[in-house]
């Protein structure tokens, strides 16, 4: 059986790390080497950094960040923001990342995905979702929650796997930042439209909503930024509670 991940994501912005509410109201919450460091010795499964004002402002990822966090980390590492073009995943991997998320470039142009995935395999293509719930439907999002879509959650979902996306990462507009737990009922839509593994963003407050996340929304890992951020929870706690409610974690 392969085993639940669970993932820091850490928001970068102007090459500090930030928190926020619902895509807004960030604050500083510390240096991104730093927190690297902390996470690789606490045996974070995976490790996600998101540029968040890289679509935005029409720019790439800062390189020279993921180069220093890739020095600090031995553990897969994501890096995602402003990836338009083919040449923004070779440079984000060659500067140390493993996998690269696309996210507002894969609405306007799906054949990147394909493109990058052919080009450099599946298995480093992570496709991120940005959702909002509205008048009781799901309506993506592009460019950091700014610009609203009419595309089709489930239909998107397919598309993108048929262009070679490895996995998802589902992130809860109405949830980042609000640590009441994850949207049981989009996660559900988004397992259930793919057969790639699924990672659950936005919303974790407690090491409980993991374990729902895992063991009723059947996401395969989590994603987490207040819930390890702010408190004394890490992934070591987080490890050792998913395994005492039998979830497979991995041993360290």
């Amino acid at each position: 059986m392969l085993k639940k991940r669970l993932i820091p994501v850490l928001l970068l912005k102007n090459g500090r790390m930030v928190k926020g509410r619902q895509f807004r109201d960030y604050r500083d919450t510390g240096d991104p080497i730093s927190a690297s460091r902390i996470y690789n010795a606490q045996k974070a499964d995976e490790l996600m950094f998101l540029d968040i004002d890289a679509s935005s402002e029409g720019r790439s990822t800062l390189l020279h960040v993921v180069q220093k966090v890739s020095e600090e980390c031995f553990m897969p590492f994501t890096v995602g923001g402003g990836v338009q073009t083919v040449d923004d995943v070779r440079n984000l991997l060659n500067a140390g990342a493993d996998k690269v998320l696309i996210n507002s470039a894969a609405v306007t142009n799906p054949s990147l995905v394909e493109q990058a995935a052919n080009m450099f395999g599946q298995q480093c293509i992570i496709s991120g979702v940005d959702v909002r719930r509205e008048d009781g439907h799901y309506r993506i999002y592009t460019h950091g929650a700014s610009k609203p879509t009419d595309l089709d959650l489930v239909q998107y979902i397919h598309q993108l796997e048929e262009k070679g996306a490895g996995e998802f990462l589902i992130n809860s507009i109405d949830r980042d930042g609000m640590m009441i737990g994850y949207d049981g009922e989009l996660l559900k839509l988004a397992v259930s439209a793919t057969k790639r593994p699924v990672i659950a963003c936005g919303g974790a407050g407690n090491f409980q909503h993991l374990a729902e996340a895992f063991g009723v929304y059947g996401v395969h890992a989590v994603a987490c930024a207040s819930l390890f951020h702010f408190g004394d929870n890490n992934p070591i706690r987080a490890r050792a509670f998913l395994k005492n409610q039998g979830i497979p974690v991995k041993n360290v």
